[in-house]
Formats: structure tokens, C-alpha cells, sequence
């Protein structure tokens, strides 16, 4: 609620300050968080105002509860969309879709997978950065910025990951064809030469907890129940393989 002020200086320049606090309220951007498990995207937008983003954090749990509010809420600067697990098969149309209305705004992705086919696919499809959640708040907060500044954020892990396959001239051997994924591929191998998950993180340049999460999947997939089992299946799998030992 405004009240009038009475005339005279003082008046006059408090009247001033508040239109000058109001035009900048008014050209202020906010990032839209959009993700649809509430207390994740509460937490997340905490986070990312406490680590100094810079702009608000408007959180929704799906891009209809923002259309339905965004006549209240300040410009848009940026969208981060959180996808979890999700596969990119089950959101790309809906990634296509939010690049496509909020452009020239970028939409980033955030996502629990680290896998450069995915990224590949997400930038295709019009995000202008993807982020994976084994990085910490202070390099989300960095992509967001740099893709308002015009550009596209991806993990160097990844990068790196196919660097060493191009260097190497590796290519992915027939057994894990079509049953791991790249980083899935190159834990196997680890795993194959008994190499510990401290060696495994180093080496891939990843996270101690993102080479566990690598290694579940691997002995869902292998249906093993502990790391011996999966040494045993991963041989008889490669038994007539060659290229690695």
C-alpha cells in the first residue's frame, strides 16, 4: 500500500527514492526454477540466493503453475529446469518447447547424469547449458550466469571424457555395446583392472560419490549383487574379447 507524500523537500525526496527502488524492481530479472518435487526445488532456490546468485528465485513445479503466475513476477533472466534422472527421452519435446517460448531467455538444464550423449541431445534441442548435479552450487550458479551472457554451459568432465577416447583412439568395444553408457563404459574398464573407486574418480576426473552411483547402475544392469560378482560377470562378458586386458 502508498500513501501520498506531503509537499515539501523531504517529501519530495523520499517520493524520489521509492520511484527510483520501483523502476529498479521493475527492470530486475528473476531465474525460474522449474521442478516437480517441491522440497528439491525449495532447497535448490535457497541455496543458489544464499551463494550469491544475484537475482531472484521464482520455483515452480511445472511451466503451467508459471504461466498461470508470471504477470507478477519480475523479467525473466534465466530458466533452470531440473530433470532429476529423467531421461531425455521422456523431456526433450518439453525442453524444445520451454527454448522455444522463453527465447531469447536461455533455458539450462539440470540433470543427474553426466553422460555426453545426453548433453549432446539436450543442447540440440535449444538448452544453452546443461549442468550435472556432481558439480557443486558455486559452478551452477557460474553456468547460469554465463549462459545469460550469451553462452553455452557443459561439463569439462564430460569433454574431457571424449578427449581421452579421440587421444586413445579407443573405440567401445563390442561387449558394452548398447548396454553401458560412455562414463558407464569407462568404470567397467576400471573396474576390470581391480582399480579402486578413489583411483576410478581421479582418473575420470569425477566425483568419489558419482563413481558409486556409476557402479549401482553397472550392477543393475549386470544384475550383481556385490563388486566381486561384477568382476566375474564382466569377464565372462569380455571372455572373448581382446582388444582390453
Amino acid at each position: 500500500m502508498f500513501t501520498q507524500d506531503p509537499p515539501g523537500a523531504n517529501g519530495s525526496r523520499e517520493g524520489e527514492e521509492r520511484d527510483k527502488t520501483q523502476d529498479q524492481q521493475a527492470g530486475k530479472r528473476c531465474l525460474v526454477l522449474l521442478d516437480s518435487r517441491a522440497l528439491d526445488r525449495e532447497c535448490l532456490a535457497r541455496t543458489l540466493i544464499n551463494h550469491g546468485l544475484g537475482m531472484d528465485v521464482v520455483a515452480f513445479g511445472s511451466i503451467d503453475e508459471w504461466r498461470e503466475k508470471k504477470s507478477v513476477q519480475s523479467s525473466v533472466g534465466a530458466v533452470l529446469l531440473n530433470i532429476g534422472a529423467r531421461k531425455l527421452s521422456e523431456i526433450s519435446v518439453e525442453i524444445s518447447k520451454l527454448s522455444s517460448e522463453f527465447r531469447p531467455v536461455p533455458v539450462v538444464v539440470l540433470s543427474d547424469s553426466d553422460e555426453i550423449a545426453q548433453i549432446l541431445r539436450v543442447l540440440e534441442s535449444g538448452a544453452r547449458g546443461y549442468i550435472p548435479t556432481s558439480v557443486g552450487v558455486e559452478v551452477c550458479i557460474e553456468a547460469i550466469g554465463l549462459a545469460i551472457a550469451g553462452g553455452t554451459f557443459v561439463p569439462a568432465s564430460s569433454i574431457l571424457a571424449v578427449r581421452h577416447l579421440i587421444e586413445t583412439g579407443k573405440q567401445e568395444p563390442a561387449p558394452l555395446a548398447g548396454m553401458f553408457t560412455l562414463r558407464q563404459a569407462e568404470v567397467v574398464q576400471a573396474l576390470r583392472k581391480g582399480k579402486a573407486n578413489k583411483i576410478i574418480a581421479y582418473e575420470l576426473n569425477l566425483r568419489e560419490s558419482t563413481v558409486k552411483v556409476h557402479i549401482r547402475n553397472i550392477m543393475k544392469k549386470l544384475k550383481a549383487t556385490n563388486r566381486t560378482e561384477v568382476a566375474y560377470k564382466l569377464n565372462d562378458l569380455f571372455s572373448g574379447d581382446h582388444s582390453y586386458s
